[in-house]
């Protein structure tokens, strides 16, 4: 693949359409503010306007629900050694769990275990209940690039609701830009650690694709304008530590990048289970003996 090779073609459209704009959100004057997208500038309705370098960003829409795909990468179902289901699976991250462009990725004191995985993110931009794939596109805002964090070390007692693994706070960035009327179809993706690739894919590799995600969900689940579909993964997610810089690029929706650090206070001790560092853990946080995943017992 060549869609990588230069950073200029990881950029978004910089010329926006007036129709359409590619949008973001920031703090501007203290206060959350949607901006148009003029490359070197974003500029407010109002015409106020920050220098793209210097905002302070924010996720590009305000969710009432953040909803993953568990699988979807055929790289990842590989990696795994899995078979995918008949239909796609699902879970939840809390909206307390989003974050910006240029945001600290919190690992909390006492956890060890946080993995990156790339994804591209879905946002609804009408209400959307009982469509099918060929009229699911017509309620999607746009698509932006996303995060989708994992902290392991919860995983031996949290892994059927991944609520702690993938829903704790700051384990969402999306970002930075909300891009309208992008095509998915072949589109580049890769995950960055310290500059260097550690992911790499394209959305064909994906089984299921954005339009079927959002018939498929919006059957028993009314989606709003705001809300986010989290698309999956491919291979090789993998831990990062406290000073990583990591990047997530998409062909044509841009790059969002993050800073891990260390959380200020180390998790409570008092209450609930603890983090573990089982063989479970180890195998989904650093890769490898993938055929004993959920076969062998939680360890302390």
């Amino acid at each position: 693949m060549i869609w990588y090779q230069t950073s200029s073609l990881m950029t978004t459209q910089t010329t926006p359409d007036a129709a359409h704009p590619t949008t973001r959100r920031v703090l501007l004057d203290g206060y959350p503010t949607q901006v148009v997208d003029h490359g070197d500038r974003l500029v407010a309705g109002d015409g106020r306007s920050v220098p793209t370098n210097e905002a302070l960003h924010l996720a590009p829409s305000e969710p009432t629900k953040i909803i993953c795909i568990h699988l979807n990468y055929r790289s990842r179902v590989d990696e795994f050694m899995a078979k995918l289901p008949p239909a796609p699976t699902y879970f939840h991250k809390p909206i307390t769990s989003l974050c910006g462009h240029g945001a600290d990725v919190v690992r909390p004191d006492g956890c060890q275990w946080l993995n990156y995985e790339g994804e591209i993110a879905i946002v609804i931009g009408r209400t959307c209940r009982n469509v099918s794939p060929d009229e699911a596109g017509a309620y999607i805002a746009g698509y932006s690039v996303a995060n989708d964090y994992g902290l392991h070390d919860f995983r031996d007692t949290d892994a059927g609701s991944m609520l702690r693994v993938k829903g704790s706070d700051t384990l969402c960035p999306i970002g930075p830009s909300l891009v309208p009327n992008w095509d998915f179809r072949g589109k580049g993706i890769r995950t960055l650690v310290n500059g260097e690739v550690r992911q790499e894919a394209t959305t064909d590799e994906m089984q299921w694709d954005m339009h079927y995600l959002v018939a498929d969900l919006a059957r028993t689940i009314t989606l709003v304008p705001g809300d986010v579909i989290l698309s999956g993964t491919p291979a090789n997610s993998r831990t990062v530590y406290p000073g990583d810089v990591v990047t997530v690029e998409v062909e044509g929706l841009g790059s969002l990048t993050n800073t891990i650090v260390s959380g200020p206070t180390t998790i409570r001790s008092d209450v609930g289970a603890q983090p573990s560092e089982s063989e479970e853990v180890l195998s989904t946080a650093q890769g490898g003996d993938w055929e004993f995943r959920g076969v062998r017992p939680p360890q302390k």
